[in-house]
């Protein structure tokens, strides 16, 4: 673990972090299991005057990326979209989440882009439901948000203890983080 714990601070240090950090951010929104915190994480503890920025990006990029699982949604359900719900175990849950989502769609929208549940459900789920697709945006702009500047500026503010205890704890932080991951589908897969 100490040799991966090196290579990610040392990718948080290098001049093409910024654009794995978009790059994670906008797949995971659309397609990529793995959340932008894995790398979020270890930049704002590299350069901690920066976190607003890194914030930012993570916030701008997983708009862009749930525009395209919107897109898979919308135009390519049938095809790719149906294969990503199968994949995470959704598909024979679509006619209770399309009542649910008739409902609770702005809500749903603003709760689970907060939390552990991907958020890749919602942005496909939005653009197969035909989703007010400006609300959508406007939405996701304020739950992924909030979601990576609460986490930037938590770690921007208790930075050195996170990061003597990252430090020590690095299998520990990547276990938690692939179980808040596997909760959050669980998470969904129960509610509908």
């Amino acid at each position: 673990m100490k040799k991966l714990y090196d290579w990610t601070m040392s990718l948080a240090a290098s001049p093409h972090a910024v654009w794995a950090l978009a790059g994670i951010s906008f797949a995971e929104s659309s397609f990529f299991p793995v959340p932008p915190d894995v790398i979020l994480v270890p930049m704002v503890l590299t350069e901690r005057q920066k976190a607003w920025l890194y914030a930012a990006i993570c916030t701008i990029s997983s708009v862009a990326g749930g525009a395209l699982g919107y897109a898979i949604g919308a135009l390519f359900y049938d095809t790719i979209g149906q294969w990503l719900i199968g994949l995470y175990g959704y598909a024979d849950k679509m006619e209770s989440l399309r009542a649910f989502y008739a409902q609770w769609g702005a809500l749903f929208i603003l709760v689970k882009g907060f939390t552990p549940i991907p958020y890749k459900l919602v942005t496909i789920v939005s653009g197969l439901l035909a989703y007010n697709f400006p609300l959508f945006l406007f939405l996701s702009l304020i739950t992924r948000g909030a979601r990576f500047f609460v986490l930037a500026a938590a770690i921007n503010h208790f930075g050195e203890p996170i990061r003597e205890k990252l430090e020590s704890h690095f299998g520990l932080f990547i276990g938690v983080l692939a179980l808040i991951v596997v909760a959050g589908f669980a998470l969904a897969a129960k509610m509908f």
